[in-house]
């Protein structure tokens, strides 16, 4: 690939999978960074410190993915609604007792429900840290894998501290928490409650916070943003989306060379792989049965590098899925299937928003199609669907057969290959099956 790209686009479209695994309305990341790049100016940052923190914004939820599975086997919650009612809450205890109690086991049974409810009574302030300490430090992993500086896989890492010291995972106090972790909680609670109640119920929470969630300094800068009316008819627009990419500091380009995608789309398949026990690596694994087929089919070098990448964030949309769904050991009712069945228009929608990446987007929105037109999300037939889809897709149920679901153990290849042959011509390309076997034979042979 030859151009360039901006690491804003890049990194813009991608937070909307983030807003998704949080619960969040569409565009939440894209606020807070508008919010708290506001903050940072009248606070007199220099545009090295601004361009760091415009990033972190972006990428503050990067461990999100990595609690969701823990956050419905605790509560027996649906995760995403979870997430979102629990950014509503200011800590006060009777607060948080309503909060256990109206979202724990909502659809468990009674006997379920009790023992849940107890667990958290007695061990609630050791479970939200571990929670809280396990996404902070997988999103630090993450943003170092994504060529971020280390202020920006702080900022991650300390996003939960609060000012008075009462915060998560660590209890760090004052100006031991990093600035830019003190304006991007800020900027989170600012959007939240605007997004609910408009600018007065963001102000409420913020100045009641002040000295307590909140650095006093920042919310003085904050105070001062707000006045102007022209900043929250700002945060309110559609084109929010366009307008923070223009608020790029220094409106860095960065170049698109193979090594940098190839880091983007590694890291983010970390992210939706940590969505479930269930699919821990599932994303490499898909990415490495795809390139022994196109191995086996003679794709060149370059065009199995550009097939890896869509092979990794082939499921991205899987980040919109509550992992109640996701983990459920028994069949999926009708609403649940509609819910899971959506996740590859997702990955589409948010692979199209990044140039670098679009031509992907059509793969991973399709890789649950088939050969007969039974697949799904649109009901492609073989004529529309090209060989990259059908290797992907090929690669994507192979592994699925092969690895631990929550409904069934793992099987042996060979009868996952017979699978795959059963359904030859339908469901997936005689082509590629023969292609994966050639190629599983020559790796065995290749061992022995």
């Amino acid at each position: 690939m030859s151009g360039s790209i901006r690491l804003a686009e890049v990194l813009g479209a991608l937070s909307r999978a983030l807003d998704m695994t949080e619960g969040q309305p569409p565009g939440h990341c894209m606020r807070c960074c508008w919010i708290g790049v506001q903050v940072g100016r009248a606070m007199g940052m220099d545009e090295a410190a601004l361009r760091d923190l415009y990033y972190a914004l972006l990428l503050k939820d990067l461990g999100c993915s990595s609690n969701a599975a823990r956050i419905c086997e605790l509560y027996l919650a649906d995760d995403l609604t979870f997430k979102r009612d629990f950014k509503h809450l200011d800590g006060s205890l009777p607060q948080v007792l309503r909060f256990v109690l109206s979202h724990t086991g909502a659809e468990a049974g009674l006997a379920e429900r009790f023992r849940s409810v107890v667990n958290i009574m007695r061990n609630g302030g050791e479970i939200v840290t571990n929670l809280i300490e396990t996404r902070c430090q997988r999103g630090a992993e993450i943003a170092r894998q994504m060529r971020f500086s280390e202020n920006v896989a702080q900022a991650i890492l300390d996003l939960d501290e609060q000012w008075n010291g009462g915060g998560k995972p660590v209890g760090k106090v004052g100006t031991d928490i990093s600035l830019f972790s003190r304006i991007a909680l800020l900027a989170q609670v600012v959007d939240v409650f605007f997004m609910s109640g408009g600018p007065r119920a963001a102000m409420t929470e913020i100045t009641s916070r002040s000295g307590t969630w909140f650095d006093p300094a920042v919310v003085f800068a904050f105070s001062d943003v707000a006045a102007d009316e022209a900043f929250w008819a700002m945060l309110g627009r559609d084109d929010i989306e366009q307008v923070v990419l223009d608020l790029e500091p220094g409106q860095e380009v960065q170049r698109a060379d193979e090594g940098y995608l190839d880091d983007i789309a590694q890291a983010f398949a970390r992210v939706i792989d940590a969505k479930s026990p269930f699919t821990s690596g599932h994303s490499e694994r898909v990415a490495v049965f795809s390139d022994l087929i196109a191995e086996e089919m003679g794709y060149t070098r370059a065009r199995r590098r550009w097939l890896k990448r869509a092979a990794l964030l082939h499921d991205i949309g899987k980040l919109g899925v509550s992992n109640s769904v996701l983990d459920k050991p028994g069949k999926l009712d009708d609403d649940e299937w509609v819910s899971m069945r959506d996740h590859a228009r997702l990955s589409e929608d948010i692979l199209s928003r990044i140039g670098a990446f679009a031509d992907l987007a059509v793969v991973a929105g399709a890789h649950h199609e088939r050969l007969d037109g039974k697949g799904y999300p649109n009901g492609k037939t073989a004529d529309e669907l090209d060989l990259d889809t059908r290797i992907i897709s090929t690669a994507d149920v192979f592994d699925a057969l092969t690895a631990e679901r929550p409904y069934r153990a793992a099987m042996p290849v060979s009868k996952a290959m017979g699978i795959l042959w059963e359904g030859a011509g339908a469901s997936h390309d005689p082509l590629c099956i023969e292609a994966l076997e050639r190629a599983l034979a020559r790796s065995e042979q290749a061992v022995a």
